[in-house]
């Protein structure tokens, strides 16, 4: 499981440093990738999350889904540049679509592995009432929710 880690952040440190060489702008800083123009960490950017202690509750609703709940407080593996990143108080909301490989070990325990893609749904600034969706202006949580889902099949089906 640790090599897959160790694999994923080297295999593309060179293009991390090329992302470094060619750009010099701060996290609120406006960019473009594909001709979109975005905020926040630089594409190609990386972290290495502690999940210590994470709860993970999940209760079978049929043969083959369950539904879950995870909780924790992830740490950074290496402390943050200084000055950088979003504001404390920032929350994120994500969808994530992902692999979940577990063994058992034993009776109590099973290695797990999960793999797989993130999707960034909206943003709450510390000083905003509402997440970014919940904005006239923006992509409503459902609109947004199903143009990640038809993108996710479209490349599926593509590949």
């Amino acid at each position: 499981m640790y090599s897959e880690i160790t694999d994923f952040f080297n295999s593309d440190y060179k293009d991390q440093q090329e992302v470094k060489k060619k750009s010099n702008k701060k996290y609120d800083d406006l960019k473009t990738h594909k001709n979109k123009i975005y905020t926040g960490m630089k594409v190609g950017g990386k972290h290495y999350w502690n999940y210590d202690n994470g709860k993970w509750y999940e209760i079978k609703k049929s043969p083959n889904l369950w539904k879950f709940t995870f909780s924790c407080v992830k740490n950074r593996h290496n402390h943050a540049p200084l000055h950088s990143g979003a504001r404390v108080g920032t929350k994120y909301h994500w969808y994530i679509i992902a692999d979940q490989i577990a063994e058992k070990l034993d009776a109590n325990s099973y290695n797990t592995l999960m793999k797989g893609v993130k999707f960034k749904v909206g943003h709450k600034r510390p000083n905003w009432k509402n997440f970014s969706y919940q904005y006239p202006e923006q992509k409503g949580y459902k609109e947004r929710l199903i143009e990640i889902l038809e993108d996710v099949l479209a490349r599926l089906k593509s590949e």
